[in-house]
């Protein structure tokens, strides 16, 4: 039987029963273990999805047929890379990277991969480059996981760009546990994020370590 408060579920985040699950539904292989320590290895922050969380990505990808998708904030590409291994052969998917170091080693892991003709990296920042993708739409998702300052301009090229029926993902959703934080612009744009996704898509916030806004566009 469901707890009657699904608030009641964080004291399941036992680090030893996620950690067994991450191994159990989220491994790694050689691609996904490069891309993930690349942070690391590489002196970049370390801000990247989780294991399950990118496994969720590539799965919610799939559900979708997702021919063309779109991602705003590449960092290393662990993400990019969840998400284009869920491409069909003629699929593709672009990803925004504003710091050039990123945007490099990312590229470097999606080619060993094998995934480099799948995925295009594109450098620059976001509100120049998301129009000059629109005649490649109307895509299929719209991942967006960058300076969450701009996250409710993102969720409104997002609602012009997908078709009906494509999916739009936010991770860090919460704003890192600061929401409802009256004196923060980030949590302000992130609020108005969920406020008026609510307008073009069928929304739900997935209780993810940070929350998962997940949106089907009408």
């Amino acid at each position: 039987m469901a707890d009657k408060d699904s608030r009641a579920g964080h004291r399941y985040t036992d680090p030893a029963l996620l950690t067994w699950l991450d191994d159990l539904h989220a491994g790694f292989d050689p691609a996904l273990r490069r891309a993930f320590e690349a942070p690391d290895r590489e002196a970049m922050p370390a801000i990247q999805v989780g294991r399950s969380e990118g496994r969720l990505l590539g799965l919610m990808a799939r559900l979708v047929g997702a021919r063309k998708m779109v991602e705003v904030g590449t960092l290393a590409g662990f993400s990019a890379l969840n998400l284009a291994r869920a491409l069909p052969a003629d699929g593709h998917l672009w990803t925004v990277e504003f710091e050039a170091k990123h945007a490099a080693v990312a590229r470097a892991n999606l080619a060993a991969a094998g995934l480099d003709e799948r995925v295009t990296v594109v450098l620059g920042d976001a509100l120049t480059v998301l129009p000059t993708l629109e005649p490649q739409g109307p895509f299929d998702l719209v991942f967006v996981d960058a300076d969450k300052e701009r996250y409710d301009v993102y969720g409104r090229w997002a609602a012009a760009n997908l078709r009906p029926g494509g999916l739009l993902l936010c991770d860090n959703a919460y704003f890192f546990g600061k929401l409802l934080d009256r004196s923060s612009p980030g949590a302000a744009a992130v609020r108005r994020l969920h406020e008026e996704s609510r307008a073009h898509f069928d929304t739900v916030c997935v209780p993810t370590p940070d929350g998962l806004l997940l949106g089907i566009k009408r």
